[in-house]
């Protein structure tokens, strides 16, 4: 019985398997191989090694998107991490409404990058949005055209998204808080040791896995910034705010340069892999730990 119940259910598995492998995998190894030929605006099968690389290494347009990426991803997870603790670490206080401070936390989240982009376009138009409203006030002098600035405009992509995603970070959080013992709080409070010590040197430190969950979640929103990006500024003013997804998919649809493309998307691959597998190797292959 128990053969045929092992069998059943290896072969109610097998087609997810097999779609796993030919969507995911197949699309992967077909990608990384046309990365090396000279596609332009249809697939070719002509190798031609390394050439579309050496292409992306002297793309300005890609090493912009690069250099954006690495601010934004940066600024994007510190501020969220930071501002997703302090919200959870303020309800886990037994608050007044603690349900309803929850939703409101967590509502931008439930949103797309694209309606978030659009709100957060609107709010940042100096003709329509903060600006607007501080002039119509009588501060003349106020000025916060980010929006339109090349040098500040990746700002305005990292405002926004720490909007969207800091709900979930604190709702990680406030589960790893709700974990600690409360036998610890009640040491901190007989020792008299300050709070902002006890979360800094005690709290955090064993919260560690709620935090890789939290930078895993968040770089993989990194890695996947796109809408956002074409939302709120379409890569511009000029390319001061491209990203590298965004770079893929113009010259994928709309530049006919399948080959730059699909080494733009292996270069981003081969990016994160490096990136993520340290984190989720370090989150789930470490002894396992008694629950707090």
């Amino acid at each position: 019985m128990r053969i045929g119940s092992r069998l059943s259910t290896h072969l109610a598995l097998a087609p997810a398997l097999l779609i796993a492998l030919v969507a995911y995998c197949g699309a992967m190894g077909w990608t990384i191989w046309i990365s090396f030929t000279n596609s332009r605006m249809l697939p070719s099968s002509v190798f031609v090694g390394l050439r579309q690389y050496s292409s992306l290494a002297t793309n300005e347009r890609w090493l912009t998107s690069v250099q954006n990426i690495a601010i934004f991803g940066l600024l994007f997870i510190a501020m969220a991490l930071v501002l997703g603790f302090m919200l959870a670490a303020l309800i886990d206080q037994r608050v007044r409404a603690e349900s309803l401070l929850r939703s409101v936390f967590l509502y931008p989240f439930s949103m797309s990058f694209i309606v978030t982009g659009l709100a957060w376009r609107w709010l940042l138009d100096p003709t329509l949005g903060i600006e607007k409203v501080g002039h119509d006030l009588g501060l003349a002098w106020f000025r916060f055209d980010w929006l339109v600035r090349p040098e500040r405009v990746i700002y305005t992509l990292v405002l926004a998204a720490v909007w969207h995603a800091a709900g979930l970070v604190m709702a990680i959080m406030l589960a790893g808080l709700r974990g600690v013992d409360p036998e610890i709080w009640k040491a901190v409070r007989v020792d008299g040791i300050p709070a902002w010590r006890a979360y800094l040197f005690i709290v955090v430190p064993l919260m560690r896995g709620s935090f890789a969950t939290a930078v895993i979640l968040l770089a993989v929103s990194v890695a996947r910034l796109y809408d956002l990006s074409v939302a709120m500024t379409n890569g511009g003013p000029g390319i001061a705010s491209e990203v590298p997804a965004k770079f893929v998919m113009d010259h994928l649809f709309e530049r006919g340069n399948v080959g730059l493309a699909t080494a733009a998307a292996t270069t981003m691959l081969i990016t994160v892999a490096a990136v993520l597998a340290p984190l989720m190797y370090w989150q789930y292959r470490q002894p396992a730990r008694r629950p707090l």
